[in-house]
């Protein structure tokens, strides 16, 4: 694997599998050849119209629009370059600190220096077209029956890996290493086993 490869990872930053995925592939681009592109993708846009849904997962995805909104937001002003660093203050502040929705995107978008309006993005649907793109790029990938997060390597693409914790290390190369052998097996489409464990975060993060 001394070629270097192209990776795209899609996130929602409410969820916190992606959450744990995205801090595993960070742990991958320091043993392995990889240079990560970060995007956006929703739950909320995914789960449109299902009716099948519970009412407190409906309330979830009804908020949820917030934090995406906020992250596309930024990326329309400020390039692609701000996605990454917004989505790990956001990510902190979600899912270490428990801090809701307008407080997370308030405190993220302070400690990258952002201008505070662009909290007005998450109750509006000004960006919502580019949401969607960003998102519809990945279903068409692998499809409308997964979540996030999605990675995409040199054309190749699957949902998850829904890992907790995240291995780091070598460990994160290995894992890296079977997804895309997997991943890239003409035929090959699915490996799952039940959750044992909710996300194990760490906390030094």
């Amino acid at each position: 694997m001394s070629e270097r490869n192209t990776v795209e990872f899609w996130f929602d930053p409410l969820c916190p599998w992606a959450w744990m995925t995205s801090r595993w592939m960070m742990e991958v681009e320091k043993v392995r050849p990889v240079d990560v592109t970060w995007s956006v993708m929703s739950l909320s846009v995914l789960n449109e119209g299902r009716d099948e849904l519970s009412q407190k997962y409906r309330d979830l995805m009804g908020v949820g629009w917030g934090p995406v909104r906020v992250v596309i937001a930024a990326r329309a002003k400020f390039g692609d370059e701000i996605v990454k660093p917004l989505y790990d203050e956001l990510g902190e502040r979600i899912h270490h600190q428990q801090l809701d929705y307008p407080a997370a995107i308030a405190g993220a978008l302070e400690a990258l220096e952002l201008p505070e309006e662009l909290a007005d993005a998450a109750t509006n649907d000004e960006h919502d077209d580019e949401l969607r793109e960003s998102h519809q790029r990945a279903i068409d990938l692998v499809g409308d029956e997964v979540g996030t997060p999605v990675v995409s390597v040199n054309g190749v693409a699957f949902f998850g890996p829904v890992v907790s914790p995240a291995p780091k290390g070598e460990a994160a190369g290995r894992l890296w290493d079977g997804c895309v052998l997997v991943a890239g097996t003409e035929g090959f489409f699915e490996l799952k086993r039940s959750r044992t464990v909710g996300p194990i975060f760490d906390t030094a993060a």
